[in-house]
């Protein structure tokens, strides 16, 4: 069963891999047969191994954005959260809803972000 604190722990188990780039950080998030939709409309990147390299290929540099969240709702095996992300350079800001959901084991199954820039 989900809860808020293992919804915050992994995201914040994410915000490292997110800082770190390390294929190792971003593959304990994801069960191996997990997907990753990047908006709620797009075909999922389908697989661990596929996660660990789409994410690198279009990866952020350490240093170049803020995010913060909290931990809206956790129930059963979903986690939701909103999010904002700064980038520095260029500047720009994001507003973020993150669906997860989660294996037996905490690892996400399934992940998909909506992200929305202010007007």
């Amino acid at each position: 069963m989900v809860d808020q604190k293992m919804v915050s722990d992994w995201v914040e188990g994410y915000l490292r891999a997110w800082n770190s780039n390390d294929p190792q950080d971003i593959a304990r998030l994801f069960s191996e047969d997990a997907r990753y939709y990047t908006g709620p409309f797009d075909q999922p990147w389908q697989g661990r191994d596929t996660i660990v390299k789409n994410w690198l290929a279009g990866k952020d540099e350490p240093g170049s954005f803020n995010f913060r969240y909290e931990v809206l709702a956790a129930s059963g095996d979903a986690g939701v959260v909103r999010g904002w992300t700064n980038y520095v350079n260029p500047a720009r800001e994001y507003s973020n809803i993150w669906l997860m959901r989660f294996d037996p084991q905490g690892r996400c199954a399934e992940f998909t972000e909506w992200w929305v820039q202010p007007r």
